[in-house]
């Protein structure tokens, strides 16, 4: 699809190639056994109900819609929830460890090999979360060309499925850990240097069990603020002391620098703390300009640098309370005074806080990372599914030249009061024809039999969803059942 550069969408100059958009973004309004549409106008705050389109003219495509939704494949909840890709990774990860782990203790197991392998865990652990490493994997399997067969794109499209290598190193790190500590326990021998040896063992594997049990998603979703600091302040202790740990491991011997040399866990510290230090020295507090679009959304606009299709920022209002991630979208068509935004709704104490009291200042950290949205584009045709503030995400496919064609199917309360006229335009840059539902008219719609017809008719080769962790889950599992590939963020992508 040939992609049009529009100019500021305040100007009111048109864009070379560019023709003005004739109806309105519609609103899928369900009537009935058939679905009716109801436009608006972005020119008006309120919905316009003089103008209706049909978009399913009769009850028996409807019929015809949920039947197809019907047609489920076989094992499809053992592939798709038991073994998802997410969990697949994870096994893999984990199990490959516990192989190794098992294999090494049997034939006795020297307690520094069990350091080694903690040590490379924890580094791949850490790396998976480095942003200087994530972009670098979404840029390389997100190269995969459009010529591909599309079951090397499927595959490299999981790319954002990197948790699932993340918390299986990690679990795994800590049991090589646990057998260092038991090893070095039961060849106990006391002296002044061997106790506090052994402090610093047991101490590094309380911090490591407290992450683990805080990233458990029955705590994280309920204290994520909680989780957040334990993790992140757990980590800097376990590298500080396992630092110590292995200096006073290596003072017992007669070469300490020919010791550490020799040492892998040595090299791989190094690595670590490297990769924990470099987002903290790009820490800056950087300008904010707010913008209210309603009581339950505001869209913070960024100058301090120029993000790219598919980036996102950490923010926080202190450097050393909680960060928050958001998608990003350029700022260049509709307000070139600034470079990127971010769309925030309420979803949590910071969120409501930051609409309230809207930030000038935040601080930032890091580089640009990329995330889910940039591996999308190695498909010719995409369908796009969101709900509420995820169309925040959805919007950075507007400044790709490259982006896909694609078809938006959005569910919100009262799009318009809610996010402004100005985000119903640029929806309608992805999508002159989007279908969106306003649930404050209809309700909660079940968007999956329009997810399929539109799948079929419009020829796409996968489904984008970005929602809430309930719906997402819900969505990709109703469409991977039924052979249309689907990808959608879940709780730890």
């Amino acid at each position: 699809m040939q992609n049009p550069t529009p100019t500021n969408a305040s100007s009111g100059e048109k864009p070379a190639g560019l023709q003005p958009p004739t109806p309105p973004a519609p609103v899928a309004v369900p009537h009935g056994r058939q679905h009716s549409v109801t436009s608006i106008s972005s020119s008006t705050s309120s919905l316009s109900k003089d103008k209706r389109l049909t978009y399913s003219s009769t009850a028996t495509d409807l019929e015809a819609q949920t039947n197809e939704a019907d047609q489920q494949k076989r094992l499809g909840f053992v592939r798709f929830t038991l073994l998802n890709v997410y969990r697949r990774l994870f096994s893999i990860a984990f199990i490959g460890n516990a192989i190794a782990f098992i294999i090494l203790m049997v034939y006795g197991a020297a307690p520094l090999d069990l350091v080694n392998a903690s040590a490379v865990n924890l580094a791949v652990c850490g790396l998976c979360r480095q942003p200087l490493v994530v972009n670098a994997l979404f840029l390389i399997f997100g190269s995969v060309p459009r010529s591909a067969p599309m079951r090397l794109r499927r595959l490299a499209c999981k790319i954002f499925h990197l948790g699932g290598v993340h918390s299986g190193a990690g679990v795994a790190s800590c049991f090589w850990y646990i057998g260092f500590a038991g090893v070095y326990t039961y060849q106990f021998h006391p002296s002044p240097m061997s106790i506090a040896v052994l402090v610093l063992i047991w101490a590094v594997l309380a911090f490591l069990v407290s992450i683990i049990v805080v990233a458990h998603p029955a705590f994280r979703s309920k204290r994520h603020d909680y989780f957040e600091l334990t993790h992140r302040y757990s980590n800097w202790v376990i590298l500080v002391l396992f630092w110590a740990l292995v200096l006073m491991l290596a003072s017992q011997d007669p070469s300490m620098g020919l010791f550490l040399v020799n040492l892998p866990a040595f090299w791989i510290l190094i690595i670590i703390t490297l990769a924990t230090i470099h987002p903290w020295l790009l820490l800056r507090r950087v300008r904010v300009v707010p913008e209210a679009l309603s009581p339950h959304a505001v869209r913070l606009h960024f100058d301090h640098a120029t993000v790219k299709f598919g980036q996102g920022i950490s923010v926080a209002k202190h450097p050393l309370a909680d960060w928050h991630s958001f998608a990003s979208f350029t700022d260049r068509f509709d307000n070139p005074d600034t470079k990127f935004s971010c769309l925030v709704s309420k979803a949590g104490d910071w969120t409501r806080s930051a609409i309230k009291d809207q930030p000038t200042y935040l601080w930032k950290r890091g580089v640009p990372t990329y995330g889910f949205g940039y591996v999308l584009r190695m498909f010719p045709r995409i369908i796009v599914v969101t709900t509420g503030s995820g169309i925040g995400p959805c919007l950075s496919f507007i400044d790709d030249e490259n982006r896909p064609e694609m078809r938006v199917v959005w569910q919100t309360k009262s799009p318009l009061q809610t996010y402004g006229p100005r985000t119903i335009d640029l929806v309608r840059r992805m999508d002159p024809d989007p279908v969106i539902l306003d649930t404050s008219l209809t309700g909660r719609v079940d968007m999956l039999p329009i997810v399929l017809r539109l799948y079929k008719e419009f020829n796409a080769e996968a489904v984008c969803v970005i929602s809430n962790p309930k719906m997402t889950k819900s969505i990709v599992y109703g469409l991977e059942t039924r052979g249309v590939p689907a990808y959608g963020p879940i709780f730890d992508s």
